[in-house]
């Protein structure tokens, strides 16, 4: 079996700014940059899988050449986050001068991944280390959530923010990938896959690899086994037994999901909200099952047994249905 996050990093991960998709104000903001040989402090803010780490990576790439490996650092702050790894490994790398100054590398790159995990006092010893260094070294921070930044260190960085990935972006990486690996699958899968990533590319190469595993041929029923989520048309015919009063198949079938599928209560109920919508009843009823699909998420999410909270909303779904 293909290891596709390794294919991805080696081959199918852009290595030049152009290259990356879904993100062409950023890009050409950054290729400025590149072009100018210096750049600021940089914070990337965004969802996972759109492209942060990708950038940071193609702007060392560019500006360095072959000694990029040697003047670019790359560290999770998750798994970095106390203050002593600031303080020591960080403040070594950025004391220290380029590699390659004659080829024009004027500092070198400190990239920290996640960074909206570090520690408020490893935010602040990192802003005294970014104000103490700028002549050697510049940082590109990345998180999901700039508002856990601390504002001394979003005042010292220019913020790109990174949105979710279109699905036509993700399906040419997508039909890439499955050419040339030999994986065959028709639209329908790949519009499988494009909906269950939500946006982010690393889960569309883990699902490939997973839906890949047991055969060359991939179906819409891998996809949906790999993601560990349930069919949207079993749920929508769920949902459809409910509304129309049949409340005792509707429960059946629930069971069979949540049983022998050995789905959770959480992914079902997310999937019946995103089915509602879809449902041929009046709209005052679709804001009425909403509103108890939020009542009974919550219930879930506060520990109250699955099984009697799914079967609980079936019958207020029923009830709604009945008028």
């Amino acid at each position: 079996m293909p290891d596709f996050e390794q294919i991805w990093t080696e081959k199918y991960r852009p290595s030049k700014l152009e290259d990356i998709v879904g993100q062409e104000d950023i890009v050409k903001r950054l290729r400025a940059f590149v072009r100018g040989r210096s750049i600021p402090n940089l914070l990337f803010a965004g969802p996972p899988g759109v492209g942060k780490t990708t950038a940071a990576v193609c702007m060392a790439r560019e500006l360095f050449g072959q000694d990029w490996r040697t003047n670019f650092m790359e560290t999770n702050a998750s798994d970095e986050r106390r203050i002593d790894d600031i303080r020591y490994k960080i403040k070594e790398f950025a004391k220290t001068m380029p590699v390659g100054r004659s080829s024009g590398a004027e500092f070198r790159i400190i990239f920290l991944d996640e960074c909206d995990a570090l520690t408020k006092d490893a935010q602040n010893a990192l802003r005294r280390t970014m104000e103490s260094h700028t002549n050697t070294c510049r940082f590109i921070l990345s998180c999901n959530y700039s508002s856990k930044i601390i504002e001394p260190i979003q005042s010292r960085c220019l913020i790109f923010r990174f949105g979710t990935l279109k699905e036509e972006d993700i399906a040419k990486y997508v039909g890439r990938i499955a050419e040339a690996e030999g994986l065959k699958m028709d639209a329908k899968v790949a519009k499988a896959i494009i909906e269950k990533s939500e946006g982010d590319m690393r889960r569309v190469v883990n699902m490939l690899q997973a839906a890949s595993a047991i055969h060359s041929h991939i179906t819409e029923s891998d996809v949906y086994k790999v993601a560990q989520e349930a069919e949207p048309k079993k749920v929508k015919e769920i949902l459809e037994l409910a509304v129309s009063g049949r409340f005792k198949e509707a429960r059946e079938r629930m069971q069979a999901l949540v049983v022998g599928e050995g789905l959770s209560g959480e992914d079902i109920i997310k999937e019946i909200h995103r089915n509602i919508f879809d449902l041929n009843v009046e709209e005052e009823k679709k804001m009425r099952i909403v509103e108890k699909v939020g009542e009974y998420d919550f219930r879930i999410l506060e520990g109250a047994d699955e099984r009697i909270q799914l079967d609980a909303l079936l019958a207020q779904i029923a009830f709604i249905g009945r008028g």
